[in-house]
Order: structure tokens, then C-alpha cells, then sequence
């Protein structure tokens, strides 16, 4: 859900550039890793709780960021605990969650096609290498778009395998998503064919 969630609004974080706030994403992701304890986690945690309150992002909407989240950190969590490090617990949980709301504060503030000018941006000294800046801002596009599909095909079949008494049994719902995400990507590469992109 973080991908491709951006959230219309007039705050000063929708007015800073997107290369200014992927940098300060990237620099407080460093520091937050190199930074030993629970104190800076936890720090990162408010700081990014103050600033989806000011880019407007709804506690619905965080909730869903973190949710996919959750089973890593209490796998994490509980393998330290029962190591009996329980600062290390505390402190990777803290950076894993601060680290995705510092993410979903990017992605609600910044319209993707702003990311995107800033990767191809990024990219162009290295034209000279071979490299194509904007087959890769295409690339980056076409994630953001497909994995929020992805995830509503999985949802879709899922619910059609439940409607069907088959929750229990993975073959009736991942043999009909693995189909229509092949079926998706190969409209996709139509499409993109048709249009003479993406060779």
C-alpha cells in the first residue's frame, strides 16, 4: 500500500521538491541502521508520525502501510527475545517501523511522476555508459503500478476460493493468481510492445 499512495494537499512537505525529501528518506534510513539502541527507532517513529499528521495521511491509511509489516517485526522481535537481547528487539522493531513511515510520508507527498523525473534525473550521468535513464524511470512506473494489482488479484482470489468453501486449500486460489498475474503481465507487454517501449 505504500506504493503509488499519494494523498493531494497544500502542506509544506507537498511542497518540498522530491529530491530533497528522498535524500533526507535515504540519510535518516542510514542513520537510523548505523545508530545503535532503541532510542533513535523509536525518535524515528515520532518524527514520522508528526509528519504524515502534516502531509494529512489518515490512521487508516498508516495502518495499512504497517500491516504487511507486522509479521516481520514479530518474527524478528520474537527471535531476539528469545535470544534474551532484548534492546536488539526493541531496536530493529523500531527501525523497521519508523523506516516504513518515513516511506509512506515520501510516497503520500510526492506524486509519482515527480520520483520518477528525480530517478531519470539521477541516472542521466550515466548515459554515457550505455545506460537508459528512462527505461528505468519506466521500470520504476511499471512497479508502482503493478504491485498494487498484484495485491488485489491476490485479494480477489482469495475471497472467490472462501466463497467456494476452498480458503483451506492454497492450489484454489494461487493456481487463478499465478494465471491472471501471467495473463497481466503479458497485456502489459503488448501494450508496451504496441507502443515500440520496453524492447
Amino acid at each position: 500500500m505504500l506504493l503509488g499512495s499519494y494523498v493531494p494537499g497544500r502542506s509544506w512537505l507537498h511542497r518540498l521538491p522530491a529530491g530533497a525529501k528522498m535524500l533526507a528518506l535515504m540519510l535518516l534510513s542510514t542513520a537510523l541502521v548505523l545508530l545503535r539502541g532503541p532510542s533513535p527507532g523509536l525518535v524515528g517513529v515520532a518524527v514520522a508520525t508528526v509528519l504524515l499528521g502534516v502531509a494529512g495521511v489518515s490512521v487508516g491509511r498508516t495502518w495499512r502501510a504497517l500491516r504487511g509489516l507486522l509479521l516481520a517485526v514479530v518474527l524478528i522481535s520474537a527471535w531476539n527475545l528469545l535470544q534474551g537481547n532484548y534492546a536488539r528487539a526493541a531496536e530493529q522493531a523500531g527501525d523497521l517501523v519508523a523506516m516504513v513511515l518515513l516511506a509512506t510520508v515520501l510516497t503520500s507527498s510526492t506524486r509519482v511522476d515527480d520520483l520518477v523525473a528525480v530517478i531519470v534525473r539521477c541516472l542521466e550521468p550515466f548515459r554515457r555508459f550505455g545506460a537508459s535513464p528512462e527505461k528505468v524511470a519506466l521500470a520504476f512506473s511499471l512497479v508502482l503500478r503493478t504491485v498494487p494489482i498484484l495485491l488485489t488479484l491476490a485479494r480477489e482470489t482469495r475471497e472467490a476460493a472462501r466463497a467456494r468453501g476452498l480458503e483451506r486449500s492454497p492450489r484454489a486460489w494461487l493456481t487463478p493468481f499465478v494465471i491472471r498475474s501471467v495473463a497481466h503481465a503479458r497485456d502489459t507487454g503488448d501494450a508496451l510492445h504496441a507502443r515500440g517501449l520496453g524492447d
